[in-house]
């Protein structure tokens, strides 16, 4: 919260700033200005000059603090966090797979669980760029389609632009979208621009496009993003988000399943 003390020296403010931003990973310009009962060219400055400094990233209307920044776990850590909600969010996506439909399943841990429940559907297509997703579909399961691309070794999935001479091609039905964070000003994002890359162009091509993300992921800002909001049409999460933020998502369009 920021003090209501006023007038501040400009390193006070300045200092304060650094504080709601790295508190919250994010804020508004207007927000800010608000508070401190300054001008937005004020808080502009004072955010041009924490970015020199490597304490914030300015995005627009407002900042992302790179004290805060999110960094990603190898993969089998990420498999181990929050396991329980992962398994209750794959449990509620797979009820929502018709027959005979095609599906896009990205490389987060939780669509790796998801992965792991259609072992027995036959009837399905799966396009992924998930080596260990699969890996999982290798031997039973549904038809399995690659996409192709670099492949990235942190999080096992291949990416970057040569995964488009595939993705281009298709037109699944849903995709199952996992992100290394979500808010409400920037979206979806995740750490890597080629990943990124990847997400926004599935995003693009699915009819549906179904979030999976447990609430640990919420106001939380990563590198690159790779979605609006606008682009998701549900999100699956587990009962630890916020009633708020569930309510705020809902009024932009987004069906909000809690499990």
């Amino acid at each position: 919260m920021i003090s209501e003390a006023y007038p501040v020296l400009a390193p006070q403010r300045r200092e304060q700033i650094r504080k709601v931003v790295k508190q919250g990973g994010i804020a508004r310009v207007e927000d800010l200005r608000k508070n401190l009962k300054v001008s937005v060219a004020t808080i502009r400055r004072d955010l041009e000059i924490l970015e020199e400094e490597g304490k914030v990233r300015r995005v627009h209307g407002g900042a992302v603090s790179m004290e805060s920044r999110l960094e990603e776990s190898v993969f089998d850590d990420k498999t181990s966090l929050a396991s329980k909600e992962k398994i209750r969010i794959a449990e509620e996506a797979y009820s929502m797979i018709g027959t005979e439909e095609s599906i896009f399943l990205d490389g987060g841990s939780t669509t790796l669980f998801l992965a792991r429940m259609l072992t027995g559907r036959n009837d399905l297509t799966v396009v992924t760029n998930s080596l260990r997703a699969a890996s999982e579909l290798a031997e039973k399961g549904p038809r399995v389609i690659l996409t192709g691309g670099e492949l990235r070794r942190l999080s096992q999935t291949m990416v970057g632009p040569l995964s488009s001479a595939v993705l281009n091609q298709v037109r699944v039905d849903k995709a199952f979208m996992g992100t290394m964070g979500f808010c409400l000003m920037n979206g979806l994002t995740t750490t890597d621009p080629n990943e990124a890359f990847v997400k926004s162009l599935v995003a693009e091509h699915a009819r549906q496009v179904i979030l999976l993300a447990d609430s640990s992921k919420a106001e939380k800002v990563s590198f690159a993003r790779f979605s609006e909001w606008k682009q998701i049409d549900l999100l699956i999460s587990d009962d630890g988000l916020t009633e708020v933020l569930a309510k705020s998502l809902r009024k932009l369009g987004l069906v909000v399943r809690l499990c």
